[in-house]
């Protein structure tokens, strides 16, 4: 495999930049800090959290068998440590990363 030429590594840089630039200033341009936010975009702001929250827990408990192997004991416990740490500091990123803590421990060192 070759390296990648002088002019290849300054293409790919100004790519990479302008990339950023436009994810960074593309919101500010489209909706300037003096108009009202759009309705849809108010909507999208209040659904899309849940959603990513019920498609994660989705995606973690595919292959939960309850039949096999720990009967899906260390989930069943992360998830009761994820709601409780949600009810009582309603931080959703603290939640996720307790649960997820809790539940790496379980299967490393109890199951």
């Amino acid at each position: 495999m070759s390296a990648m030429t002088l002019p290849q590594q300054l293409v790919t840089i100004l790519m990479v930049v302008l990339g950023t630039m436009l994810t960074r200033f593309l919101p500010f341009l489209l909706f300037p800090a003096g108009k009202p936010t759009p309705k849809y975009l108010q909507y999208l702001g209040k659904v899309l959290p849940a959603a990513v929250f019920g498609l994660l827990v989705v995606y973690c408990l595919r292959n939960v068998s309850i039949v096999s192997g720990s009967h899906g004991i260390p989930e069943l416990i992360a998830i009761v440590v994820v709601i409780g740490l949600h009810l009582w500091k309603k931080q959703m990123l603290l939640s996720i990363a307790g649960g997820t803590v809790c539940y790496m421990l379980l299967v490393q060192f109890v199951f």
